[in-house]
């Protein structure tokens, strides 16, 4: 860097000892000139540049590391998906398992409930059925008695009376 400083000082000390003639062209000079102008613009932009150079990288890094944190949230967010995928998949099966077997107790359940209530329609019948032949047979009785004390002849015999008495109840 004092290497050029000290060059940029004694390039003017050159051109001001170069000889003026005719002949000669300015190229020495307008090299002079180009090189202090390049040297300047160098100390004018080298900050700036760099500056902008690492901000650039920095930005660039860090949309790579919200870039990267991103992904591996999403490949955790993957895995315990996954994670509950299969638990919401286990306790299916075991709901399925649980559902059949209570679909079989309650199925014995109603049969059970309706032999019972068969059982119970059959005792209601067979006593409606006596019921009825009792209630039937005290008609008949009736009805026999009836004709017995209605008619002007009172003199039956025992076999008599049972005779009428059959041929009503058939």
């Amino acid at each position: 860097m004092k290497r050029l400083i000290y060059l940029i000082c004694l390039l003017p000390l050159g051109a001001v000892a170069a000889p003026s003639g005719g002949g000669e062209y300015d190229i020495i000079p307008r090299t002079v000139n180009f090189v202090i102008f390049a040297v300047i613009l160098y100390y004018l932009l080298v900050n700036p540049v760099r500056h902008f150079y690492k901000s650039r990288i920095l930005k660039i890094s860090s949309r790579l590391d919200e870039i990267q944190k991103k992904l591996l949230e999403s490949k955790s967010k993957k895995l315990d998906m996954m994670k509950k995928l299969e638990e919401a998949k286990a306790n299916a099966a075991e709901a399925l398992i649980v559902s059949k077997k209570e679909a079989e107790i309650l199925a014995n359940g109603i049969r059970e409930e309706l032999q019972e209530e068969l059982a119970l329609l059959d005792r209601h019948f067979e006593e409606q059925k006596e019921y009825e032949l009792r209630k039937m047979e005290k008609e008949v009785i009736s009805q026999v008695l009836a004709e017995l004390f209605d008619e002007n002849s009172a003199c039956f015999g025992q076999k008599e009376i049972v005779n009428i008495m059959m041929k009503k109840a058939s």
